[in-house]
C-alpha cells in the first residue's frame, strides 16, 4: 500500500466508523501522540517556563481538560515559544495533537481525527522511515495501521 492509499483507507476508515469507535480512537491516539518520549530531545531553551508548564498540564490532562482549557494552555505554549523555526520534532507532534483534539472537542468535526492518525503515521515513520511506496512494509508501520483500524471497527 502506498502513502496516498493509505491516506485515503484512514479516511474512509474514520468516515464510517461509528461515535463510540470515532472516540475511543481519538482518545486513543491523542494519548500516544502527547506521551512524555516524545519530547526526550527537546531542548529547554525551545519553550519559556510558563509553556513548558502548559505543554506539562495539557499533555497530562488530555483526557479531561475541556476544550476551553485545551485552549488557553495552547496559547500559553504558542506564546512561548522561543526557538526560531526549530522546533524539535517531537514538541512538533505533541503541540499538533494537542491542537487537533482541541478542535475535535469543540467541533466534533472527523477530520481533526484524520488528522490525529496522519500525525500518529508520522510518527511512526520519523522511528523507521517507512517507503512510501510500500508504507506497511515494516513491522512497526503495519502495527500502527492495524491499531488504527481496529479502534476504528475495521
Amino acid at each position: 500500500m502506498n502513502y496516498r492509499e493509505l491516506e485515503a483507507d484512514i479516511l474512509e476508515l474514520i468516515v464510517a466508523a461509528d461515535e463510540g469507535s470515532v472516540r475511543a480512537f481519538g482518545e486513543a491516539t491523542v494519548t500516544r501522540l502527547v506521551r512524555p518520549e516524545l519530547l526526550r530531545y527537546a531542548a529547554e531553551d525551545e519553550l519559556a517556563e510558563e509553556a513548558w508548564a502548559a505543554l506539562t498540564n495539557a499533555r497530562e490532562n488530555v483526557l479531561t481538560i475541556s476544550a476551553a482549557e485545551l485552549g488557553r494552555e495552547l496559547s500559553t505554549v504558542y506564546d512561548g515559544i522561543l526557538a526560531d523555526d526549530d522546533l524539535d520534532v517531537g514538541v512538533l507532534t505533541v503541540i499538533q495533537a494537542l491542537a487537533h483534539w482541541k478542535s475535535y472537542l469543540e467541533q466534533n468535526r472527523r477530520g481533526e481525527l484524520y488528522e490525529l492518525a496522519i500525525r500518529s503515521i508520522e510518527d511512526v515513520d520519523h522511528e523507521v522511515s517507512a517507503d512510501l511506496d510500500d508504507f506497511l512494509a515494516t513491522p512497526q508501520m503495519a502495527a500502527e495501521y492495524e491499531r488504527i483500524r481496529r479502534l476504528l471497527g475495521a
